[in-house]
This record gives C-alpha cells, sequence and structure tokens, in this order.
C-alpha cells in the first residue's frame, strides 16, 4: 500500500515515515501543502495523511481541491488537540476520517489500516433501493441517471444502511458496522454524514429514502 504523508513538522514526519514503512507500507512525503497538492494530483497513493496547518496550501484547502478534482482517494486528517470545529471543517471539506494531535502511533497505524480496509475489497455484488444504485465493486452511485460522488466514509456509510434497506440502524450499529471499533469520538459525528447524505441522495431530487426513527435510529427506503 501506497501513501502520502504531508506534515511540515520534519521530525514528526520523519519518525512516521519510518514507522509505516516498518509496517510494510510505502510511503512518500512532502512538508508543505503546495508540494502535498502536486504529489497527490500527481501520484497515485491508497490513502492520504493530511495535516491541517502547512505552509503554502492548508489542508482543508488540499482536500476541497483534490475533491473538486473528483480524487476520491481516502483521507485521514490530523487535527488539533479538541478542536471540534477543525473535525467538523475536514469533515466538510471531503475528509473521510481525522485523528487528534498528540496521537500515539499504534492509534495511527491502526486508523490506517482500518480506513483501508473499509476501501478495498468490497463485495462487487450491485445493490439497490428504488432507482438508488450502488456498485461496491467500482464504488460508484447513482440516484437515477445521474451519478453521484462521495467520498470514501460517505460511501461506506450509504453502503451499510442499504445493504440493510429498510431496516432501523441506531448510531451504536453504524458505529460499529463503519468505523468498525476504532472509533474514539463523538458519536454523533453519524448525524453529520447522514445529513451530508440527504444533502446528496434526497435533497436534489426531492426525496426523503433516508429517514431519521426518533430515539431508535436511521432507515433508508424506497420512497417512490
Amino acid at each position: 500500500m501506497k501513501l502520502l504523508l504531508v506534515e511540515d513538522d520534519t521530525k514528526i514526519a520523519t519518525i512516521v515515515k519510518r514507522g509505516l514503512e516498518a509496517e510494510g507500507f510505502s510511503v512518500e512525503v512532502a512538508f508543505n501543502g503546495t508540494d502535498g497538492l502536486w504529489l497527490a494530483t500527481e501520484g497515485s497513493f491508497d490513502l492520504i495523511v493530511l495535516d491541517i496547518m502547512l505552509p503554502g496550501r492548508n489542508g482543508y484547502q488540499i482536500c476541497a481541491d483534490l475533491r473538486r478534482a473528483g480524487d476520491w482517494t481516502p483521507i485521514l486528517m490530523l487535527t488539533a488537540k479538541d478542536g471540534d470545529l477543525d473535525e467538523a471543517e475536514a469533515l466538510d471539506t471531503g475528509a473521510d476520517d481525522y485523528l487528534t494531535k498528540p496521537f500515539s502511533f499504534p492509534v495511527l497505524t491502526a486508523r490506517i489500516r482500518a480506513l483501508l480496509r473499509r476501501t478495498t475489497g468490497r463485495n462487487p455484488t450491485p445493490l439497490a433501493v428504488g432507482d438508488l444504485r450502488i456498485d461496491p465493486g467500482e464504488r460508484r452511485v447513482w440516484r437515477g441517471d445521474d451519478e453521484v460522488l462521495f467520498t470514501a466514509r460517505e460511501f461506506e456509510v450509504l453502503e451499510f444502511l442499504v445493504r440493510r434497506a429498510g431496516q432501523v440502524m441506531s448510531k451504536r450499529d453504524i458505529l460499529a458496522g463503519v468505523w468498525e471499533h476504532d472509533f474514539e469520538g463523538d458519536p454523533n459525528i453519524v448525524e453529520v454524514y447522514v445529513s451530508r447524505l440527504r444533502r446528496k441522495i434526497d435533497d436534489p431530487y426531492g426525496r426523503q429514502s433516508l429517514t431519521t426513527v426518533r430515539g431508535a435510529g436511521y432507515r433508508i427506503a424506497d420512497d417512490g
């Protein structure tokens, strides 16, 4: 697996690079945002570890630039300690996951492996709920004839719900099924992703296929 690490702290970048290479990853490093965006655009990576505070171009801008260009490489963003706003903005700009600084190397490695597991080797059997169609193998989604673009984590949440169409899934169910057992943050992160899915698969089409069941969780179903 080939990773891109964008981190301006030379000491941290060197330690993380050595550690990840010892774990079997191939790692390229950029020490500023300009080089990071260029490498991400010109190279081919399985995952990007992206710091927020970078010279040249910050992590939010890099993430947004890549998503606007149609690059959906999984991004794990490094946020400030207790930075709730950092985490929210990271997700809003298209990051798939975040890790709060300071972090331990074993936790970083576990989060990288978990995100890679969720974004590779999926069951390729197509799924559908009404005219909402998912191709897990290609990681593509359509509403009717329109293709809808998703980040890796958005896709995982949608796929989890579609595979259980008609069933009510609690926040705990979704966290366990999508984030597995490595999630240490606020469980309300599920609400953030559900809102993002609605803005993509329902609101533009006048649909209400993804609904909230008060006190129980969320359900996706064909709304006709």
